[in-house]
């Protein structure tokens, strides 16, 4: 694997954020949860904050505290990045362990009070890649292992998307995804691919129980990553209501895996 800057961030605030136990000392969860949230060049700076905002707002919410009191350990484990193209994964806050009201808010203020940047392209195959080892080398062992992906493209950056998937659903890892659906220009003018929910389906989402939860747009952000997080912790599957876009179908076949490689390919051709 390629070691990126956002990778040795995140291992070097590990190291200053808690000395880690010998592998047979693991601290027992009921799940281990990478958050992993785009900030790449077609999110703007609004919608950034809107992010999150989002997660903010949901760890501090009593139902996400009920959902981790419910699980046979009482506790998960959960580490918040933000990324963007392949050289660019940053940790925000490193792996916390997360049991009760004042830690969900502890944890909900290092959220809030940390700077927010965006940086170019799209690389989702990198942030499951660095979340596939993180996991792997995290302190605690989770009985659910899953790395969770928001954003509103397609990967343009880095190796294949279904690749960097593959990979991590073979090492037990499950992939959600949180796809935001809508139809704004980007700040370089470009557009959304078409049907980017059927994309993560097809292409991002991976192993035991994967789904996806739509958000309409980046005023809907909160509320979808509510609901996710919920079902997540639960170990529940969506309704196939809350899996709903707002925006038709289109009439094209279902994106490619490829989609957005090929769109910075043309990108690149033009200039």
């Amino acid at each position: 694997m390629r070691i990126t800057v956002g990778l040795i961030a995140f291992l070097m605030l590990c190291v200053v954020g808690a000395s880690k136990p010998a592998v047979a000392q693991q601290t027992a969860v009921d799940l281990e949860l990478v958050l992993a949230v785009d900030v790449s060049g077609s999110v703007d700076d609004e919608e950034a904050i809107l992010q999150r905002r989002g997660y903010v707002d949901a760890f501090r919410d009593p139902m996400i505290i009920d959902a981790i009191k419910r699980g046979p350990h009482g506790a998960i484990a959960v580490t918040y990045l933000e990324w963007a193209g392949e050289p660019y994964q940053i940790p925000i806050v490193g792996w916390t362990r997360i049991s009760n009201a004042e830690e969900t808010a502890a944890f909900a203020d290092k959220l809030a009070t940390a700077p927010i940047a965006v940086h170019l392209w799209t690389s989702i195959s990198s942030i499951i890649t660095v979340g596939t080892q993180i996991i792997r080398q995290n302190q605690y062992r989770g009985t659910r292992r899953v790395i969770d992906v928001s954003g509103d493209g397609a990967n343009n950056d880095g190796q294949y998307v279904n690749v960097a998937r593959d990979y991590a659903v073979a090492q037990g890892i499950t992939i959600n995804g949180l796809p935001i659906i809508n139809d704004r220009p980007s700040r370089y003018g470009t557009q959304q691919i078409a049907d980017l929910d059927y994309y993560y389906t097809d292409c991002v989402i991976g192993g035991p129980g994967a789904f996806i939860i739509v958000a309409n747009g980046f005023q809907d952000y909160a509320r979808a990553v509510r609901q996710k997080l919920i079902l997540e912790i639960a170990g529940l599957s969506p309704s196939r209501r809350d899996e709903a876009r707002v925006l038709p179908a289109q009439l094209n076949a279902r994106p490619s895996c490829f989609a957005g490689e090929n769109r910075r390919q043309d990108y690149d051709d033009d200039y």
